[in-house]
């Protein structure tokens, strides 16, 4: 781990905080953030049966937000303790804290609180292991997942009718049988292709429910005489009450529903890291940092990120290089070939990729190719140094890394490649109904995942429908007007004029046909304008 100067905010020679009371007030302003972050995750139960919507969505950005008020206050309170940026003191302080903390469950939350009080009271460029905590391995597995289990050897169906009766919104059904029904339904065909030894014997299922968006899931296992079997079942609650979504006892579906792609999750484990040993049991390549973001917890997965970065550092040998795809006007994007990842508050419908923001990152400065930090150190200069050996860089965001569209679409095999546009649509699709338009839909804007699954990462030019103003192109009334290379109609900031997207798509032929089969209407003033009064009607 690199070891880096500095920058005090202040100092102070006589504190009259000692380090006790400095570890003592970090760890009571975490268990604060804890508390109103359990308070708010709570209160998605009864979103969901409400399904109030404004309340749903204020909940969620308020909880994102929790986190930099704590750490703040957290500063506030230090100073007005006449505790600064005295490194010696703060040594002595870190360690206290360490022996506080220690049994604490979940205690790598704590240690990242604390790490965030320290680099914002600093200024820490890089990493300062004298007051920071450099490993996040402490503490994760320790405590249990609380799970219900329901025997099904001698009927899944009954066992199915047991598990519903006991979900907490069982009275609000639709229909409580359709609801066993298609469940059983849904496992009877999935297991009739099976071995004998794969029946389910029983149904283990973690007893919080896992809130997000207007969704409920149930989230579990089935087990079998000699085989487990990961299960997620979604409920949505609609005008005529709860019903079954969706059953999902794919690998790659359920990896999908807990990816980088997805908002977070509202569900009120008692101890996260041992619900993330649980889910990564049937998710074993689902990244550590991606299921604790993806639970709410996202400074302990952007901590997690980074040290999983430097640990692969330590081990390979590559160099930082320029991601595939077209230049952006915005940012430079880097990428570490041999490691899966390079350099909202709304939700995102499993369509936009997460972005984690960092600020002062160092990196070996040997690592990068000479051209990507010459690039970096000249047209990046605002936000990128050399510290020695380092490479530091002020801000930047660090990504998944997906195949852009254009590019998959170039190399794909031609079944891959419908898909992928028809999948194209669907990201659209999916986004308006969230409220969101894309703005720059060219493809190169558009990521694939291994799953096969497209995502939109460019957010330049991200608006919600309601800022937008979707028209019809006006009828040319002359020669001269329909020729112009210019518009002769009066084009105001908010308009859009879908019937103008597709030559700018640059589709190949074939699968511009294929795309205006399926999403047509897309390219259509109506169909967004109708999707802009769907999301605007006033929810229950």
């Amino acid at each position: 781990m690199n070891v880096v100067a500095l920058r005090p905010v202040e100092t102070q020679s006589t504190p009259d905080c000692t380090p006790q009371q400095a570890a003592e007030l970090i760890a009571a302003q975490f268990r604060a953030y804890n508390e109103e972050f359990g308070c708010i995750t709570r209160r998605a139960a009864a979103h969901f049966l409400s399904g109030d919507s404004s309340a749903r969505e204020r909940d969620a950005v308020a909880r994102i937000e929790l986190y930099e008020q704590h750490v703040a206050r957290a500063l506030e309170a230090l100073r007005a303790a006449g505790m600064g940026a005295a490194a010696g003191l703060w040594v002595n302080a870190t360690a206290v804290y360490d022996r506080l903390i220690e049994r604490v469950p979940d205690s790598d939350f704590y240690r990242t609180f604390f790490n965030s009080v320290t680099r914002d009271l600093f200024g820490t460029v890089g990493v300062n292991p004298a007051v920071e905590f450099c490993a996040t391995h402490i503490g994760r597995a320790a405590g249990v997942v609380p799970l219900r289990v329901y025997p099904a050897a001698g009927s899944l169906q009954a066992a199915i009718g047991d598990v519903l009766a006991d979900l907490p919104f069982s009275s609000a059904f639709a229909s409580p049988v359709l609801a066993a029904r298609r469940i059983g339904g849904e496992l009877g065909r999935h297991f009739a292709s099976q071995p004998p030894s794969a029946a389910p014997l029983s149904i283990e299922l973690i007893e919080p429910l896992f809130y997000r968006a207007g969704d409920a899931f149930l989230v579990g296992r089935l087990i079998g005489d000699s085989t487990v079997t990961p299960l997620v079942i979604a409920f949505r609650n609609g005008p005529g009450g709860v019903q079954v979504e969706s059953v999902l006892l794919s690998r790659n579906e359920i990896s999908a529903q807990f990816g980088y792609a997805n908002s977070y999750f509202h569900v009120d484990l008692p101890v996260v890291g041992a619900a993330v040993t649980l889910l990564r049991s049937f998710m074993p390549r689902k990244p550590v940092d991606e299921l604790y973001t993806v639970l709410g917890r996202a400074k302990q997965g952007k901590t997690e990120r980074y040290f999983a970065l430097r640990r692969h550092l330590d081990s390979s040998i590559d160099a930082f290089v320029h991601a595939p795809g077209e230049r952006g006007l915005v940012m430079i994007v880097f990428t570490l070939p041999s490691h899966d990842r390079f350099v909202f508050r709304h939700d995102r419908a499993g369509r936009m990729v997460d972005a984690q923001e960092f600020r002062r990152l160092s990196l070996p400065l040997a690592r990068f190719m000479p051209a990507l930090a010459s690039e970096l150190l000249s047209e990046a200069s605002q936000s990128c140094r050399v510290e020695g050996e380092e490479l530091i860089i002020e801000h930047c965001y660090i990504e998944r890394r997906l195949q852009p569209l254009n590019l998959y679409l170039r190399d794909a095999e031609p079944a891959a490649a419908e898909a992928a546009i028809v999948d194209y649509g669907n990201a659209l699709r999916d986004l308006a109904s969230t409220n969101i338009f894309a703005g720059d839909l060219l493809l190169k804007n558009f990521g694939v995942t291994r799953h096969g699954r497209v995502i939109f990462y460019d957010y330049d030019e991200v608006s919600l429908l309601g800022e937008c103003e979707f028209r019809e192109l006006p009828a040319a009334r002359s020669d001269e007007e329909e020729t112009s290379g210019e518009p002769w109609f009066y084009v105001g900031p908010r308009d859009v004029f879908p019937e103008q997207w597709l030559p700018f798509l640059a589709m190949p032929p074939a699968l511009r046909e294929v795309f205006l089969a399926r999403h047509g209407e897309l390219l259509t003033a109506p169909w967004w304008r109708a999707r802009q009064a769907e999301v605007s009607r006033p929810t229950r």
